[in-house]
């Protein structure tokens, strides 16, 4: 067979969720199933390091950039001008993105509806994009794949598919995320807060992570305690936007967060695993990778109880309302106070982390491919 994967998240230097979602899960694929050609579709040109094996084609298409009017160049017209030229039997897109002039199969990923959700966190031109492309990418597709059941229930009252013709995928965690021993959690305290213990977020500083309310939080909980423990952030500040900096502006015990920027995971991996826990309070996901990076790691969790957390984490965390800062606040309370508590989450999560690997996202997509050709 020959299959067609739209893989422009694969940008050297920069995967972030959506592509390390592919970078792990297609890499798997190809090398499972060399019986079949692939047909990798970059955007911003082909780095070698992503053509994983012989049985792989790369191929360019479109401008160098991602914005809508550089899209609606590649999805409405040169890419189902270029593969309906390849007689090919499947199209893949890793990240929802198609066109319904593509005469293959296809098997959409969508993984999540944020932005039908939320789309005042978008730019206008993108939200208005997205609004009006995926109901029609959806209704092209042959079968869906996304990351959660809850992502799986959204599309389906959203745009109406056929709950059977969708599949569950969940993420995985890099293999980098175990824990530490006692020697090196000391050493990044030291490195990072001065040897102070803390609480951990990671993610980029984006509205819908809820920073705010994590930054008002922490303040109380530092009002209520006279400990040395810090806040850190890791994560770019690509979004300090008005609620976010007016929070932090305001706070009293603001010296005591640290914010590290972006970080790569040979650093980030001892940071959450040094942690006392991570704190993940969006008000929207569609998955949330950092979830399972902490429990591969063998730290607490404090998340919210919105959208899918609750589905990902199960018994290895404590939930609290995104908005509610006094539960916040007495959530990192009582994990200070509680340790058994604190490993009793550890020991959840050391359960609940084996739904996800990486391994298992490729097999579950496969099946999931294997479904959509025998339609």
């Amino acid at each position: 067979m020959r299959i067609a994967i739209n893989v422009q998240t694969l940008v050297k230097d920069h995967l972030e969720g959506l592509g390390w979602f592919t970078y792990e899960s297609i890499k798997r694929i190809v090398q499972a199933h060399p019986e079949h050609e692939f047909l990798l579709i970059f955007g911003k040109g082909i780095d070698e390091r992503f053509v994983f094996s012989e049985n792989i084609k790369a191929v360019n298409i479109g401008p160098p950039v991602f914005r809508p009017p550089a899209w609606y160049l590649k999805f409405e017209w040169l890419l189902p001008r270029f593969l309906n030229r390849q007689n090919i039997d499947l199209y893949i897109s890793s990240d929802g993105m198609s066109s319904k002039k593509i005469k293959a199969k296809q098997l959409n990923i969508i993984h999540d509806l944020n932005f039908e959700a939320n789309p005042q966190w978008l730019p206008k031109c993108f939200s208005f994009y997205y609004k009006k492309y995926f109901p029609i990418w959806t209704k092209a597709s042959s079968r869906i794949a996304t990351v959660s059941e809850y992502s799986k229930q959204d599309i389906h009252e959203r745009y109406g598919f056929d709950l059977d013709k969708i599949d569950v995928v969940y993420n995985g965690s890099n293999a980098l995320y175990q824990p530490i021993d006692v020697a090196s959690k000391e050493a990044t305290k030291q490195k990072y807060t001065s040897g102070s213990d803390y609480f951990v977020f990671v993610g980029s500083l984006h509205p819908r992570k809820n920073i705010e309310h994590l930054l008002l939080g922490f303040d109380r909980f530092k009002k209520n305690n006279t400990n040395s423990i810090k806040l850190v952030i890791v994560g770019s500040k690509y979004y300090w936007n008005g609620t976010i900096k007016e929070a932090f502006e305001s706070m009293k015990f603001a010296n005591d967060v640290i914010f590290t920027g972006h970080l790569p995971t040979e650093d980030l991996k001892n940071i959450v695993a040094a942690s006392l826990a991570l704190t993940y309070l969006s008000y929207f996901e569609g998955f949330g990778i950092p979830l399972v990076e902490a429990m591969s790691s063998e730290t607490a969790i404090i998340a919210s109880n919105a959208t899918c957390l609750p589905e990902v984490a199960g018994d290895a965390a404590l939930y609290v309302p995104p908005k509610d800062v006094t539960a916040i606040a007495d959530a990192m309370q009582e994990l200070v106070e509680n340790p058994e508590l604190r490993q009793k989450l550890i020991e959840n999560g050391r359960q609940q982390r084996k739904n996800y690997s990486w391994d298992l996202t490729a097999q579950r997509l496969w099946q999931s491919v294997e479904k959509t050709l025998n339609v």
